[in-house]
């Protein structure tokens, strides 16, 4: 039997296309609409047996007032979230608001109608890989890009770090060693030695980690630090 279903995303073709696909399927789609707001009086207003509502930010603060405010005025509404590949905290999130499932936007149409159904049953609505997959990241937790900058600013000395910024800034051999007053061949070795520590084989490369760590702007803190010690 169709599950009476609403679809809500702030991407209007992602939620007309999935709700055309229920449809197709059996389903009976109350609505299908990409609310800046009012997403939870519209469901309240139309009542459906379960609502599919998109998100691009599962873990943002707030993000989930819509679904508390749907289960405080209609529990009987199941509500699953449709969203990115999420953090553990993401999830976490979804059901602390009173969400009964978490789909992907990528997963397969056959999934999202297990997910309808198990959520109309009651029943927790989640994938068994997703959640394979937050418990990984909870057991295995990858470094915060502060934590890794710090610890890959900590193996350089502050000759190598300022290297580090001008080739981060896509100077060369030459203008690295004009800039920093030293011999060309003297700057070359700088620049291996910084490739070297950050475990990297190009410029670019060491570029793309400084960025992506926060490294550089750890240097600049330092560098503040450096020229405003702290009073005794």
């Amino acid at each position: 039997m169709g599950v009476r279903v609403m679809v809500l995303d702030e991407h209007r073709l992602l939620a007309e296309a999935l709700a055309s696909a229920l449809k197709l399927r059996g389903h009976r789609v109350l609505a299908a609409a990409a609310p800046a707001a009012g997403a939870a009086e519209l469901v309240i207003s139309r009542a459906p047996e379960v609502c599919l509502l998109g998100t691009a930010t599962p873990a943002e603060p707030g993000v989930f007032e819509p679904v508390v405010r749907i289960k405080r005025e209609r529990p009987q509404i199941a509500v699953v979230v449709l969203g990115p590949v999420p953090s553990p905290r993401g999830i976490a999130a979804a059901f602390a608001a009173g969400a009964s499932g978490y789909v992907r936007h990528d997963e397969r149409i056959e999934g999202v109608e297990r997910a309808l159904a198990k959520a109309r049953a009651g029943e927790v609505a989640i994938s068994p890989q997703l959640l394979q997959g937050a418990f990984a990241e909870l057991l295995n937790p990858a470094a915060q890009p502060d934590d890794e900058g710090s610890r890959l600013l900590r193996l350089l000395t502050p000759r190598e770090v300022e290297v580090l910024v001008r080739v981060a800034e896509g100077e060369d051999t030459r203008l690295i060693a004009a800039g920093m007053e030293i011999a060309p061949s003297t700057a070359r070795t700088h620049v291996q030695r910084v490739l070297m520590k950050l475990g990297v084989g190009s410029r670019l490369e060491a570029a793309a980690l400084a960025a992506r760590t926060g490294l550089l702007d750890r240097a600049g803190l330092s560098a503040v630090a450096a020229d405003f010690p702290a009073g005794p």
